[in-house]
């Protein structure tokens, strides 16, 4: 059953047929072929509980706080800021790339709209300064990944709904591998930037009153992410109701800044829709999967079958670090994330490692998936902002920054403490 599964999966996916609907297919043949029970007739039952959550209300929200922020022109008046103080690194721009990336990642809770916000903002500066191509677009891409690392996070929203474990735990944890994570991709670019000088383009200075005056457009982004991310770790608010929040908190910046008016906020509400459903689909069909997974006793195959590799539990977890890896490069990441979790999270546990921990590993892995061809979202998100040249260049300059990403993986393996210290501390 474990290959039909696969393969079947694989084969679906390949006819470009979409991906909530694939699971819900690969669903229906699981039950019909290996399943004794006629778990069709309590489809209806299935979609409504697993759509039925308070905890999932938190994802329109914030889908909502993202669309708005872009849309209202915040992202370009952030962008300019963090030029004048991150410009003179060897890279230049390309920091200001990643440290927008970082800061809307603390909003926006999707690495995709992350990746498309930067994208439109940077591009059109790359060629104007003389910029490397491969690098400038692959550190978007890479920066991009930050949004569902750094809380508010989507992925991570739905990894504690699947898991019953505390959201706000796993926004703590995220929070110091999320931000070791953008400085380990600085660095990385000062370290090819070194080497390669003419690859980083422009160094540029500015005048300290004229970086002190950018940080006027820095303030409201910092404060939207201690409101929403205070107002938790305070228990203020849940993180649905931290999310709405957020929502009356970028319109207020949107109307400061003078971005709101009706096309906004139609563009904004339409884009929550679709960026919703499309998650819903998603979330509401590997329901349906992983049901029939059970009843079918793929759970139970899957043990028996890891049970007798004999493995050491730092081997199972480097097993299920190359699984992933694997799966990264065909499978869509949330889609990655919701059917494997109920397979995965069990046996983990069994090898004695923490739900949180291995939440924070999950989700660097998956980010690396959103940078590895041949179906890496962000890659084609930046692609299609740059309008030119091939995605051949963006896949190579995203390179260095997967590489950093499965070094991230390694130390938190290696130093657990990294995503287990903010959540220990303020239990």
């Amino acid at each position: 059953m474990i290959t039909y599964v696969g393969v079947t999966l694989l084969g679906l996916l390949a006819l470009s047929i979409p991906v909530g609907v694939v699971l819900f297919l690969l669903g229906f043949g699981i039950d019909i072929f290996f399943s004794n029970f006629p778990l069709i007739r309590g489809l209806g039952n299935m979609v409504w509980s697993a759509s039925n959550s308070a905890t999932l209300i938190a994802i329109p929200f914030f889908v909502l706080l993202g669309e708005i922020l872009v849309r209202s022109g915040v992202a370009e008046r952030t962008y300019a800021a963090l030029d004048r103080w991150v410009s003179w690194l060897p890279g230049g721009l390309v920091h200001a790339n990643i440290a927008t990336a970082t800061m809307f990642s603390a909003t926006s809770g999707s690495s995709v709209a992350t990746a498309a916000t930067v994208a439109t903002v940077a591009m059109p500066q790359a060629e104007k300064l003389g910029y490397d191509p491969k690098l400038f677009s692959g550190a978007i891409a890479a920066g991009g990944t930050l949004g569902i690392m750094i809380p508010p996070s989507i992925n991570l929203i739905v990894y504690g709904f699947l898991t019953q474990s505390s959201i706000p735990q796993l926004f703590l944890a995220g929070l110091i591998p999320g931000l070791a994570l953008a400085l380990m991709f600085m660095l990385i670019t000062v370290i090819i930037c070194v080497i390669r000088p003419d690859l980083g383009g422009m160094r540029r200075t500015f005048p300290f009153p004229q970086m002190m005056r950018a940080l006027v457009d820095l303030v409201p982004i910092v404060l939207l992410f201690g409101l929403i991310v205070g107002s938790i770790y305070r228990g203020w608010a849940t993180p649905t109701e931290a999310a709405a929040v957020g929502v009356a908190g970028a319109f207020l910046i949107a109307f400061v800044f003078g971005g709101v008016s009706w096309d906004m906020l139609t563009q904004s509400l339409t884009g929550t829709v679709k960026i919703t459903s499309m998650i819903m689909l998603i979330v509401i069909g590997a329901s349906f999967l992983n049901f029939t997974l059970a009843s079918a006793g793929l759970g139970r195959e899957l043990t028996t079958f890891m049970e007798g590799l004999g493995l050491s539990p730092l081997g199972f977890i480097l097993v299920v670090v190359a699984m992933y890896i694997v799966l990264g490069f065909f499978i869509e990441t949330l889609s990655l994330m919701v059917v494997t979790i109920p397979i995965i999270v069990p046996m983990v546990l069994v090898q004695g490692y923490d739900v949180i921990w291995f939440g924070i590993l999950m989700i660097v892995l998956i980010e690396m998936a959103l940078i590895t061809p041949p179906v890496g979202l962000n890659l084609y998100v930046v692609q299609g902002a740059r309008k030119s040249g091939s995605l051949n260049e963006v896949m190579l300059g995203a390179i260095p920054y997967c590489l950093t990403m499965l070094l991230m993986a390694f130390l938190l393996i290696a130093f657990p403490n990294i995503a287990l210290f903010l959540p220990h501390a303020l239990q």
